[in-house]
């Protein structure tokens, strides 16, 4: 009985081993990936100290300053606190939906169709960085502590296996 035990635990070993690799390989092509086509885009943010980017209206993007916007937690900064706040300055906190509402029945309004078409292409580019870029990373970081709790029971479950044939060699001595 014993023996079926120890066989028992090396089996799960290697299934916890076999998940924990492939949810690794799913982090690095997530993060990858999110690496990749962020990094091909080019986007910056301000350098410190430029008139568009000043420490009291960014206070919370100062860290990134200068940097590309090159994995999840960038493209949400990027994405919420530069893009976001840019777009609540276009029509007066108005969202694309209500500038929408009112500019299809204002068609002849220029300066209405003009902040239409920009809050779309600012929450466009916005959604993107936040489903690709922000959304994307985080589910391979998930990954990477996924496969890291299955390494660690692989590692519980080897030393038990260990324990258990160590065990079964003393009881045939016995």
């Amino acid at each position: 009985m014993d023996k079926i035990f120890v066989l028992l635990g090396l089996a799960i070993t290697g299934v916890l081993l076999a998940v924990g690799v492939v949810a690794w390989q799913g982090y690095k092509f997530a993060t990858g990936q999110v690496h990749d086509q962020l990094a091909a885009q080019n986007i910056y943010f301000p350098p410190a100290g430029s008139a568009s980017f000043s420490a009291e209206e960014y206070p919370t993007l100062q860290q990134y300053a200068g940097q590309r916007v090159d994995n999840a937690a960038k493209a949400k900064a990027y994405a919420d606190d530069f893009i976001g706040h840019h777009l609540t300055k276009i029509a007066d906190g108005k969202t694309y939906a209500e500038v929408s509402t009112l500019a299809m029945a204002n068609p002849t309004d220029t300066k209405l169709q003009g902040q239409k078409q920009t809050l779309f292409q600012g929450e466009m580019l916005r959604g993107m960085l936040l489903t690709a870029g922000y959304g994307y990373g985080t589910m391979g970081m998930l990954a990477k502590y996924a496969a890291l709790i299955f390494f660690g029971g692989a590692m519980l479950m080897l030393i038990l296996v260990v324990l258990g044939w160590m065990h079964l060699q003393d009881v045939k001595r016995k």
